[in-house]
């Protein structure tokens, strides 16, 4: 058994549909020294998702006024439509209690936190294949065609942003990513 890094906070990106979402769920349920910054966003609700679980729902009003306040650790537009960011507050406290922060993020938010918290784990979670990635998309079936083709090209682009992170873990099954991301940050 490896000695358990000092707590820090660990960023995890990568493009659309990737399943971040998934690894991340996979590390809530099995790694509890864990703790997840819920995000606010202003889009709304999709069928399941609960507020200050899943996420923080909010109107565009509202997040102005947390950016404005200096609120937000970072925050950023995605797809063009609507806003995500990680609530400062929330983050201190749980690095000052000793906890372990995990934060799933869009590119721009972990290019915000780098430039602020430069000490951080920054991973790049990668898809197994371009075609995997298009797959995974669209069996979601929560995007229209449109929008479903306007990730792919935003995915595009965040693909090319890999060099960026300090580590790239290919997402063949959120169990064995996550097994990775773990290693990588010490908590084994």
């Amino acid at each position: 058994m490896t000695e358990t890094k000092q707590p820090t906070l660990t960023i995890l990106a990568g493009p659309t549909a990737v399943g971040k979402g998934t690894v991340a769920q996979y590390l809530r349920d099995n790694y509890p020294q864990i703790w997840f910054s819920v995000s606010a966003t202003t889009r709304d609700p999709r069928p399941g998702e609960e507020e200050g679980t899943h996420y923080y729902f909010v109107s565009d009003e509202e997040f102005d006024a947390m950016i404005n306040n200096h609120q937000m650790l970072e925050w950023a537009q995605v797809h063009n439509s609507y806003r995500y960011g990680t609530i400062r507050s929330k983050v201190e406290q749980a690095l000052e209690a000793g906890r372990h922060v995990f934060l799933e993020i869009d590119l721009q938010g972990a290019r915000q936190i780098r430039n602020q918290m430069p000490e951080a784990n920054f991973i790049f979670l990668a898809p197994p294949s371009w075609d995997e990635l298009v797959r995974r998309l669209k069996g979601r079936g929560t995007e229209s065609a449109a929008e479903q083709a306007e990730r792919l090209d935003t995915a595009k682009i965040e693909l090319a942003c890999e060099p960026e992170f300090d580590v790239t873990i290919i997402n063949e099954t959120p169990s064995q990513a996550a097994q990775e991301i773990v290693e990588y940050i010490g908590l084994q």
